[in-house]
């Protein structure tokens, strides 16, 4: 049976038997305290925790999942993935386990012919809680499981919680066992190889209080018990159809084969490379479904773990071919192709994700040769120091800054005859995972926990947003938090984060920036708010400064906006879907929203693209969008089921997360997009949209900044008064001075080049009097001094080779030389033949330089190169190559 088949049969079942179908959440957590989702409940967290009321009462979905924590382990084991699916079917005070067992069980061992999955009851074991009497009763009387096939397990493998108080309850799992070729009899207490979950069931009944591990009280019942079941669908996939692994299934297999055949491999031959290319199956499906929801490659957070799991595949199949060939666009194109059955939109997306990986696969090769030469330098300065150890912060430094693996690193390592400082490198990774866990664990908004604002959802509810409309309105105030704590009051100079029921004020999203203004109590005091933020979705967060008064809870309150400042921000997020529809008409449909940020007067708007729009294409679309603006559009706002706005051709935002309902804006048929912001009335109320300039932020990814209205004027003015003083200065006509100014900048960098010439051939000259200043030094004629001012890096190399060269190959011969460029010391070293035969080697004597300067440095027995930190210690590192020569 088909991974796709599967999904549609689960999906089917539960929704025959009463269950709402709800669509994958995007991978992207909207949980503040995730970054992505790694698990099937995740997106009906609120509704377990009673932060939110769902509109159903039982559910069912395939959710897509992120886990990387085990990265490492992908591919070695039959079951660590990054990307799975989870099935789940969810009961929020329905149904619970007199219900949820039996419907487990049907499904399951139902025949195919008949809609199930056909799993022979006698390959099925089942795991209850050790107490939990009820569950084991409804298997074995209900279900007809017999005794000896369920087994009770402890609190490490069947009792739930989410690590913090709240829901809790006992599970219970059912297995399936892959027969006595993958281990011994027993059951899945005794050999959980050879049986594998395939479903867990979670009974949430109780209530936790705090405490660390499984050690915590049991604080009472729930008043109403939920049901949340998981079901891997890679793992259910390899039972269906009889494979050893998820990486043999249908989906993943059809890229790992198509991996094998570009890189000229053959699967099941060598368990390394078995294992190189399960990690490419694995993580290429994993960066596609990641692009696909708005993830871009970089250096934090999920823009990160893209990065690194692209370039593990990169680096995989490097040495799989043997080749710098690329291969991850076939590979891309074949997973997209793997999954469009289960998730359509790939499609639709297709272009974008092929574009962002390519783009990233190129980038990398670049970092491959940095990292490549550092590597280098680094191996060369451990070997000319006598070492066999390549060090843990350069591993560290390879590894952070370049994306470099560290099996690569420990490769390259044992290519040179040199092991890696595991331990210090595992050292500074750990510290690195206990930083970012420390942040993720303290992540908060102001100095507020977020569990703080789930209490106050939970009993404030949503915040009425009323600023569609209106621009004031009188408000109850339902919460306060001064200094990261729920007050009842705040009085006057505290900085206060206040919700209300009911608000005019926008809070910052989609690009947009929040409202100001104040919140008045009646004849008592006034609020400034200077931000309003949305810490879980629904709730309105408004912070500020208590003026004068005070504010208390239950207060009546009048709330009034900044018009102002409102109109002008209103003006530029206007702007912006007119530039994102003529940017699309310029480029084509690849040109995807990757970010905006619209403020009163500016804005800026990131989308995909490989490559600079050129100053002519960026005034092309200047131009269109002022001629857009000109024809005094009106801009339309209509709320509609997602379903309808996006038949009607509306443009979803990519990685942007919607719910059933959503709100269209339009603008005739240029521009229709889906968006929660505010906008102008028609688009003459833009004025004018002056475009500032277009740059690369990030790999596939450039920004076009813009000015709008009144700033965009000034903008406009000061420009022209710019051009107005260098057309009287330079006395030449406005039309000309572009040429006037190309002939300038061309004399100015002729003449620099010329006297940078001069100033070389200076330095060089020096070198016959130099050389004639040659001191013994034990065996050798020793120059060592510092280099003429002025000399460069180029200079001091080109002087250091040239005395050395007047000092003849007769005897032993070292020239050692030093210059300060840009206030850094900078040291070369250069050995003849003579004293090399002698044992005198540059590469060490520049070791011995630099760690005087504070820094350090490498190269080959002939000619070396170091620097430092220390200009005041020149004169010590040039003694102190005397004194190893002398020694020597």
């Amino acid at each position: 049976m088909e991974t796709a088949e599967i999904a549609r049969r689960f999906l089917s079942f539960f929704e025959k038997n009463g269950h709402t179908v709800v669509p994958s959440a995007s991978l992207i957590a909207e949980d503040p305290t995730l970054l992505l989702v790694p698990a099937g409940m995740v997106p009906f967290k609120p509704y377990f925790l009673g932060q939110r009321t769902p509109s159903y009462s039982t559910a069912t979905s395939v959710q897509k999942c992120i886990r990387t924590k085990d990265i490492e382990e992908v591919g070695k084991t039959s079951r660590h993935a990054t990307f799975f699916q989870m099935l789940g079917n969810f009961s929020f005070g329905d149904y619970f386990k007199e219900r949820a067992i039996p419907l487990a069980w049907e499904l399951v061992t139902t025949p195919v012919a008949e809609g199930g999955f056909g799993i022979d009851p006698e390959k099925l074991w089942v795991t209850v809680y050790l107490d939990d009497d009820e569950a084991a009763t409804i298997w074995r009387d209900v279900v007809g499981v017999r005794p000896e096939r369920i087994q009770r397990m402890g609190k490490e493998e069947n009792y739930w919680d989410m690590g913090v108080p709240g829901p809790c309850g006992p599970c219970s799992e059912i297995f399936y066992d892959r027969g006595p070729e993958y281990g011994v009899e027993g059951g899945p207490e005794a050999d959980e190889n050879r049986y594998i979950e395939i479903w867990n069931l979670v009974f949430m009944q109780y209530e936790r209080g705090e405490g660390s591990g499984k050690e915590y009280p049991i604080l009472g019942e729930l008043p109403k018990k939920n049901i949340d079941t998981g079901l891997g669908l890679e793992r259910l996939a390899a039972v269906l159809q009889g494979v050893d692994n998820i990486y043999e299934t249908d989906i993943i297999g059809r890229v790992l084969h198509r991996a094998a055949e570009l890189t000229g491999t053959s699967y099941g031959d060598d368990h390394d490379q078995d294992v190189m290319l399960r990690v490419v199956a694995d993580h290429v499906r994993s960066a596609v479904m990641l692009v696909g929801d708005g993830v871009k490659p970089g250096n934090e957070k999920a823009g990160y773990v893209l990065r690194r799991i692209l370039r593990r595949s990169i680096r995989n199949l490097r040495l799989l071919s043997g080749t710098d060939s690329f291969f991850l666009h076939e590979l891309t194109g074949v997973s997209i192709d793997a999954m469009k059955d289960i998730y359509p939109d790939l499609l639709d997306k297709a272009d974008v994700i092929h574009g962002v990986i390519d783009n990233e696969e190129r980038n990398f090769a670049d970092t491959l040769r940095a990292g490549t030469t550092l590597f280098g330098r680094a191996a060369e300065r451990t070997r000319a120091e006598g070492g066999t150890v390549f060090s843990g912060v350069d591993a560290f430094q390879l590894h952070d800054t370049y994306g470099f693996p560290i099996d690569l690193t420990l490769e390259m390592a044992a290519e040179q005859g040199l092991s890696v400082d595991e331990g210090a490198f595992r050292e500074l990774m750990q510290r690195q995972k206990d930083t970012a866990k420390a942040d993720a664990k303290a992540k908060k908004l102001g100095n507020a926990d977020i569990s703080l604002y789930a209490r106050m959802h939970e009993n404030a509810g949503n915040t009425e947003f009323l600023g569609y409309t209106e621009s004031e309105s009188d408000a109850s105030v339902k919460g306060i938090v001064v200094d990261g704590e729920g007050v009842p009051a705040a009085r006057a100079g505290d900085k206060v984060e206040i919700v209300l029921d009911r608000t005019p004020f926008y809070g910052e999203s989609g690009g947009q920036l929040a409202d100001t203004g104040t919140l008045t109590v009646d004849g008592r005091g006034v609020v400034d708010v200077e931000d309003v933020q949305k810490p879980l979705p629904g709730l309105f967060v408004h912070r500020g400064t208590v003026r004068s008064g005070e504010v208390v809870l239950d207060d009546s309150v009048h709330a009034r906006i900044d018009t102002g400042r409102r109109h002008a921000i209103e003006r530029s997020h206007s702007a912006t879907h007119l530039i994102h529809s003529a940017l699309r008409n310029a480029i084509g449909p690849s040109a995807g929203q990757a970010g905006s940020e619209n403020r009163p007067g500016q804005l800026r708007f990131d989308f995909t693209a490989d490559n600079a729009l050129g100053g002519e294409r960026l005034a092309e679309v200047e131009e269109e969008v002022n001629t857009v603006l000109a024809g005094d559009i009106a801009v339309r706002t209509e709320e509609k089921s997602l379903d309808e706005a996006l038949k009607m051709g509306a443009l979803a935002m990519f990685g942007e997360k919607y719910g059933d309902r959503v709100r269209v804006v339009e603008m005739s048929d240029y521009s229709v997009e889906l968006c929660g912001g505010t906008h102008v009335g028609s688009t003459a109320r833009l004025g004018i949209v002056k475009l500032l300039g277009e740059s690369s932020i990030g790999s596939g990814v450039r920004r076009v900044e813009a000015a709008v209205g009144v700033d965009a004027f000034r903008r406009l003015s000061k420009e022209s008064a710019l051009v107005g003083q260098l057309s009287e200065q330079l006395k030449t006509p406005r039309e000309e001075l572009p040429e006037r100014i190309d002939t300038m900048v061309s004399r100015l960098r002729a003449a620099e080049k010329e006297i940078e010439k001069l100033r070389a051939a200076q330095v060089l000259q020096a070198a016959g009097a130099l050389a004639a200043g040659a001191r013994r030094h034990g065996s050798a004629l020793v120059v060592a001094t510092e280099a003429p001012e002025g000399a460069s890096g180029d200079d001091l190399r080109k002087l250091v080779l040239d005395v050395r060269g007047r000092l003849g190959e007769d005897e032993p011969v070292v020239v050692a030389m030093t210059a300060v460029p840009k206030d850094r010391p900078v040291v070369v070293i250069a050995a003849n033949k003579a004293a090399q035969k002698a044992g005198i080697k540059a590469g060490e004597l520049v070791g011995v330089a630099a760690r005087a300067l504070g820094g350090g440095g490498g190269g080959k027995p002939d000619i070396a190169q170091g620097g430092g930190t220390d200009a005041t210690r020149v004169d010590e590192a040039l003694r102190a190559v005397e004194a190893r020569v002398a020694g020597a």
